[in-house]
């Protein structure tokens, strides 16, 4: 597994890469073969009267990207606590994708010719006859492959990502639409209303 290890407001020393090199490695074992890198991203909080050392962690496992973050008091502690979070995360993906391949599967021909034909060409970029230009100030920009999926794959995506919210290509309808974790429990889903 390719590890990146980036440190904000802190120098990364030798020990901090091995410990963090060391959990990740245990964090993905049983999914070894899955991982192949993951940006792991280690920051201390500039007031001092905040003792939050924070540690986030992106792994791509065959395309899904699975995020978690965690924050203590002491920076190891944060590297534990997304460790296993990591894994918690990464047992569950492992787990929908067995039952996945142990299901049936009833894809007729036509179907996924449908499905291959909106998919973009192999080999091209989302950024093809697009002008590099500087976001306005305080805007980040974000840019990635939307493969149509169904709701359940769009919430299954949202919990491994750990965000509030996901973006995602509607499978039946061709439209975006958005996903998200409701403030009394369960999910919320937003989509465009027909004109």
């Amino acid at each position: 597994m390719k590890l990146l290890i980036h440190g904000r407001n802190l120098e990364v020393t030798q020990a901090i890469r091995d410990y963090t090199e060391t959990k990740l490695s245990r964090a993905v074992s049983h999914c070894e073969d899955m991982v192949k890198e993951a940006d792991v991203h280690l920051s201390v909080a500039r007031n001092p009267r905040v003792p939050q050392q924070i540690a986030e962690v992106t792994m791509f496992a065959n395309g899904t990207v699975i995020r978690a973050q965690e924050r203590s008091d002491n920076l190891y502690a944060s590297i534990d606590l997304v460790a296993s979070k990591l894994t918690r995360q990464l047992d569950r993906y492992k787990k929908r994708l067995q039952e996945r391949s142990q299901g049936p599967v009833h894809r007729s021909a036509r179907d996924e010719e449908a499905g291959a034909a909106t998919l973009p060409p192999p080999g091209t970029s989302l950024t093809d006859g697009k002008e590099p230009e500087l976001p306005s100030r305080g805007v980040r920009r974000k840019y990635f492959d939307m493969q149509p999926m169904t709701l359940d794959d769009a919430v299954h995506q949202l919990e491994l990502i750990d965000h509030d919210f996901f973006l995602f290509r509607d499978a039946d309808s061709g439209q975006l639409q958005v996903v998200y974790h409701r403030n009394h429990g369960g999910f919320g889903v937003i989509q465009a209303k027909d004109a």
